[in-house]
């Protein structure tokens, strides 16, 4: 019998589609699932480059030597017990690759803990839903380049492709793709947020679906092109089948979330890098689950959204050029987290390469990422993009036009966290005094924490208590 190339655990909607995907590219692939059902629906797939395992040692049995084998299982203790279950049966040299959605430091770990073995574990983000896994994701190798090497001739094959080249390059060291998973997927937080908050406004003003579609084909053809973007205006068209009303219009205002988006604020927290739109946009999320007691609290509050008139066409270019500015800021703030956390664990990512790698198969893909890989192409260091010359013209004129939306939002209680936050991020970025100096003081009032001076070099202290004789 001849042995499978590459081996899948967890045959869930990615799992398989990836597995499908593999077999498309001529690579034989032997499958595996604890859930029965599972096994037999990719059995039913009767694809002659697949054959799927009844028990973890009859798929370990399956295998070519040295294994190749991918786990699509869902993050946590659960790719923990897989591991657990498979370390008995590897054997040096074999790789595993962990395709899901693991914390980066769960990737650390179980990295260090295989190594020993001489076991290759390699983290690894995938982008792309289960279209993407079934006809080419964007991926984000991490580990190291040696294992990366023996793979990299399947995951070429099976890769989104963007400007003729496979959208996956090595990422980094450790779990550097892992983390650069995470940090797309705070960038992708932000930027749904921001689309959502357009799409508030102009709903405000009277747009019906029709028109909100037509609205976001534009900005599609525009300089705005992108995945999202592309998206949202299909969603405006969806009929809903129970109702026959707009599908959009019939589902709950209460967003999910499993966690990537928390973790990309909490390690920017840690590495003391301002993510303040991805924060927002996580928080949002949070908001929005309260939902019992917004409806409560609104009939308290009376915040409800006045009426809007607007010039519409102007108030459309208005939002066109708000969410440019909110994706570059977004992209942004992802990127700059990136570099100081490469820098921080020496994962040694190359950012460049990374937005490669997005350009296709991806959620966040845009046009705007050739001009994020041209400013890194000519600085590989920089450390945050608003400091680039290809993006400071982009950004300063359009200051305006996002103060010109958020006056709208304010005069009519419409929520825009996340374009606020954008404001107020770019505003404070680039103010060469920001009244800090005062917390300072206040600091080294009640706790004598000290402060530096403007005049003159060193740290100082001062004791502040006025005498009220």
């Amino acid at each position: 019998m001849t042995k499978a190339m590459v081996g899948m655990i967890g045959l869930g909607t990615m799992g398989r589609n990836l597995v499908l995907n593999m077999a498309d590219h001529d690579i034989s692939v032997c499958g595996y699932d604890k859930d029965t059902a599972q096994q037999k629906r990719l059995s039913d797939e009767n694809n002659r480059k697949v054959t799927v395992a009844s028990s973890i040692g009859e798929f370990m049995e399956n295998l070519e030597l040295p294994r190749k084998i991918i786990l699509l299982v869902p993050a946590g203790k659960i790719v923990d017990y897989v591991i657990s279950d498979l370390k008995p049966l590897l054997t040096k040299d074999d790789i595993l690759i962990d395709g899901g959605n693991s914390h980066f430091t769960d990737t650390d770990r179980r990295y260090a803990d295989l190594q020993v073995m001489g076991v290759h574990f390699m983290g690894m983000g995938v982008s792309g839903g289960e279209k993407g896994a079934r006809y080419g994701p964007s991926m984000m190798p991490g580990s190291n380049k040696e294992s990366y090497e023996v793979m990299r001739p399947i995951l070429e094959k099976i890769a989104a492709q963007a400007d003729g080249k496979a959208c996956v390059q090595f990422i980094g060291n450790g779990a550097a793709g892992h983390y650069t998973k995470m940090v797309h997927n705070g960038i992708e937080y932000a930027m749904m947020q921001m689309i959502s908050e357009v799409y508030g406004l102009l709903k405000a003003a009277g747009m019906s679906n029709d028109q909100l579609h037509d609205f976001f084909v534009e900005c599609n053809a525009s300089h705005l092109q992108g995945y999202l973007v592309e998206i949202t205006a299909d969603v405006f068209l969806k009929e809903d089948e129970l109702t026959n009303n707009r599908l959009v219009d019939m589902i709950l205002d209460k967003a999910g979330q499993k966690g990537t988006g928390m973790w990309t604020s909490q390690s920017a927290l840690d590495l003391l890098v301002p993510i303040t739109i991805i924060d927002s946009a996580v928080s949002m999320r949070y908001i929005s689950s309260f939902k019992e007691e917004r409806v409560k609290l609104a009939g308290e509050y009376q915040t409800h959204v006045h009426d809007l008139e607007v010039d519409l066409e102007n108030i459309k270019h208005v939002c066109k050029e708000v969410l440019y500015l909110g994706f570059i800021l977004c992209y942004a703030q992802g990127l700059h987290l990136l570099q100081v956390a490469s820098n921080k664990y020496t994962y040694e990512v190359h950012i460049a390469h990374v937005l490669e790698v997005w350009k296709g198969g991806c959620i966040i893909r845009s046009a705007l990422l050739n001009h994020f890989q041209q400013a890194y192409q000519e600085e590989p260091n920089l450390m945050n993009p608003i400091a680039s010359p290809h993006f400071v013209h982009e950004i300063s004129d359009r200051i305006d036009v996002i103060k010109i939306f958020l006056k709208i939002c304010l005069e009519v209680n419409i929520s825009s966290p996340a374009i606020s936050a954008a404001y107020q991020y770019i505003t404070s970025y680039t103010t060469g005094r920001l009244p800090s100096n005062l917390i300072q003081a206040q600091r080294d009032y009640f706790g004598a924490h000290t402060y530096e001076r403007l005049d003159q070099a060193g740290i100082f202290h001062s004791e502040w208590e006025l005498s009220h004789s």
